[in-house]
């Protein structure tokens, strides 16, 4: 099998690439080019669906993502209530300072969102859904080429991101899960508990693993 991250760093637009790796966020170079080749790969197997991300935080994978949308005139939804995760709050390993409102003392990441994406250029191909992923899922029902989940990492918003989105997975398409360690010293267990819940439901099947991104096909 051809390393998704070769493809990626074949056919992603220099400068969009550029943009990506100079954007702030957690996700190294060779995991973001995977999962450009993942939606990529997504948009030719599922005709007009659009692709998801749960999980915003700055822009970074929305720019990997967008690119993937703006090439193939496709539209990536970028969901993020903009509060920040359980490990972005004051206190945890995750969190910036900087990110925090000093009007409202909560952090705020939709305006470097708003930033990144339009330093990029693909502000046409990326639309920001601004709410928590309870109260949007509830009322999704457009079927998704790709889903990538990559929001709250405690146990119970990553179960529920996955028991609420997956069913939106059209037959054919794609879910990416960013975090996923098998070792648990190298990092949190719930991205991994959902990874191996989609493998176990017989649902999904492995397609790819770069670093710690997960791909896995709906079956």
């Amino acid at each position: 099998m051809t390393d998704p991250a070769e493809v990626a760093g074949a056919t992603m637009s220099p400068a969009l690439r550029t943009a990506a790796e100079a954007a702030r966020g957690f996700m190294p170079p060779d995991e973001g080019l995977a999962l450009y080749a993942a939606a990529c790969d997504a948009i030719e197997r599922v005709a007009q669906a659009p692709l998801l991300e749960i999980g915003s935080y700055c822009g970074k994978s929305a720019i990997y993502l967008g690119a993937a949308a703006q090439r193939a005139g496709r539209v990536l939804f970028a969901l993020d209530h903009h509060r920040g995760s359980e490990e972005n709050q004051a206190g945890w390993e995750w969190h910036e300072p900087d990110l925090v409102d000093p009007e409202t003392g909560r952090m705020d990441t939709l305006p470097n969102f708003r930033r990144t994406v339009f330093n990029a250029g693909i502000e046409a191909s990326v639309v920001a859904v601004v709410g928590d992923s309870p109260t949007v899922g509830a009322v999704w029902t457009t079927p998704l080429a790709l889903l990538f989940i990559d929001g709250g990492h405690g146990s119970e918003p990553a179960h529920r991101d996955y028991e609420i989105w997956t069913p939106r997975v059209a037959p054919g398409g794609l879910l990416a899960i960013h975090d996923v360690f098998p070792d648990p010293a190298d990092g949190g267990r719930p991205p991994y508990e959902i990874y191996c819940r989609a493998l176990e439901s017989g649902a999904f099947a492995d397609v790819s693993a770069t670093g710690s991104l997960r791909v896995l096909e709906r079956c």
